[in-house]
């Protein structure tokens, strides 16, 4: 049963796994329910970007649990989870990983079935499986081993194991995996060798693994633990045991990327604006991270809008410089028409692949792209027509530069200057983005307009020192100059793939 069919007065909950970090791997019936929830409790390991998936107006929780600090306690989740969905709602249980591989995800679908709540349970891609193919090692390989064995690190109570059966583990043939136990690894590793293991089994831990943060140490059995010792190795890690660690040195692909290792702030309006730039680096290899600054909101003044929708037969030509103009412009169109040729006769231009190809995703043609993506060479390219006493529509954000409407108007033409949509700033940070630059920093921010650059300044972030700068075209340069931000590169071909060429470019 599809999440839309079910009653508004009958609650349910969706215990959905996020999978191992990289928001990729999310799943598409995961994205489904995330899309309809009306509450989202998420833990630690669940991306937070994933959030943008929810709806503006579900309710997010944080329930999440790291080493020794817990935002929520179990027994607290399961009777928020309970209440919740009492009252009518669907609960999405953002859990990292599956569900049901150490999640506690049981106790949770035990909890609702006693209290015969309705649940679903949504498999995630587990770092079980996750972290060793990111990090170059398959668990089974036919020259190998046909079989690997998963169990739990978090095993100590007091000095003491517990909980796993460390004989069995060792004797067992094939690869092992462990989950949750880095802080153990001395006392699981010792364990091992005891029980017949032998000390010189390859090893590898995998942190933060699937995306561009992850780390990779790799070691004999007996001395491993010593080695993530010195090297401060920390959770979220997997831990491999086994003769296809060895593999890793021909099968590594994830770290390889040409920007594995830079970390990459991405500042665009929250949500969706972000993801094409993020999923671009992220391909790269690059950890890359929504840094919102702008949020996309209606005109305050709404009936210049509405006059032009209703007049818009009347137009000659509608030039959409950005995507976001086109986005509200036929938002509000398709709000009052029920059907494209209402448009009328009307020619089409496009500032920019990236509007071109929103425009074709509403199935309507383009008469004109200029050949730079500025202002500056639209005008040059309606100098070559004859636009006089032609009514143009620019629909576009509020206080855009003039330049373009006061040049078509030298031209001879009749232009009707349309605020569709405004930005403001971004006060919240679902994503944690904002936080983690303030903590850690970054090698590159990304701007690709300038009211980004304009409302980054607004937040008053500490700076990185010898900050580097990509700026996407000399309309965002020179606001960021104005601002005093350096510019380390400027896109030659001002649209985010040209961006992201250009930031290859940079650290080729």
């Amino acid at each position: 049963m599809s999440l839309s069919a079910r009653s508004n007065s009958s609650g349910i909950c969706y215990l959905v796994g996020a999978g191992p970090g990289d928001p990729g791997l999310l799943t598409l019936r995961g994205r489904e329910c995330l899309e309809q929830a009306d509450v989202v409790i998420y833990d630690y390991l669940a991306n937070p970007e994933l959030l943008r998936h929810a709806s503006p107006d579900a309710e997010r929780i944080y329930a999440g649990k790291t080493s020794g600090r817990h935002a929520m306690k179990q027994e607290e989740t399961n009777a928020l989870l309970l209440a919740k969905a009492r009252e009518g709602k669907r609960v999405v249980r953002l859990k990292g990983g599956d569900p049901y591989v150490f999640g506690r995800g049981g106790e949770e679908a035990a909890e609702l079935a006693a209290a015969g709540i309705p649940f679903e349970i949504v498999p995630g891609v587990s770092s079980v499986v996750a972290g060793p193919a990111y990090a170059g090692i398959p668990l089974t390989h036919r020259e190998n081993n046909a079989m690997f064995t998963v169990f739990t690190g978090h095993v100590v109570e007091g000095k003491k194991p517990t909980g796993v059966d460390f004989a069995a583990i060792a004797s067992a043939p094939g690869t092992k995996v462990m989950l949750m136990g880095v802080e153990n690894l001395a006392l699981v590793t010792k364990e091992l060798i005891s029980h017949g293991m032998d000390g010189e089994t390859p090893s590898a831990l995998i942190r933060w693994a699937t995306t561009g943060r992850q780390q990779t140490l790799t070691g004999p059995l007996s001395t491993i633990a010593t080695l993530a010792a010195e090297r401060k190795f920390q959770a979220p890690a997997v831990a491999v045991f086994g003769d296809v660690v060895h593999l890793r040195d021909t099968l590594s692909w994830f770290e390889s990327q040409p920007l594995f290792g830079k970390r990459i702030a991405v500042t665009r309006a929250a949500g969706k604006q972000a993801g094409t730039l993020l999923g671009s680096l992220r391909m790269l290899g690059a950890d890359a991270f929504e840094l919102p600054t702008i949020r996309i909101e209606p005109p305050q003044e709404k009936m210049p809008l509405v006059e032009a929708i209703s007049g818009i037969r009347g137009y000659d030509w509608i030039v959409f410089t950005s995507p976001n103009g086109v986005e509200a412009f036929f938002t509000a169109f398709y709000t009052a028409h029920d059907d494209a040729r209402e448009i009328g006769g009307a020619r089409i231009a496009a500032i920019g692949n990236g509007s071109a190809a929103r425009i074709r995703e509403f199935r309507i043609g383009i008469d004109l792209i200029p050949k730079e993506f500025v202002a500056e060479s639209l005008i040059d390219s309606f100098k070559e027509i004859d636009v006089e006493n032609l009514r143009i529509l620019l629909p576009r954000a509020a206080g855009a530069r003039d330049l373009l409407a006061v040049e078509l108007e030298k031209l001879g033409a009749i232009v009707d200057d349309v605020p569709v949509y405004r930005t403001v700033p971004e006060t919240a940070d679902l994503s944690g983005g904002i936080a983690r630059f303030r903590e850690e920093g970054a090698d590159l921010i990304t701007f690709t307009s300038a009211s980004t650059a304009t409302h980054f300044m607004a937040l008053e972030l500490p700076l990185p020192e010898n900050l580097q700068t990509a700026s996407i075209g000399p309309v965002t340069s020179a606001e960021m100059r104005r601002l005093g931000l350096p510019i380390s590169l400027e896109s030659a071909r001002h649209d985010i793939p040209g961006l992201v060429e250009a930031i290859l470019k940079f650290y080729k």
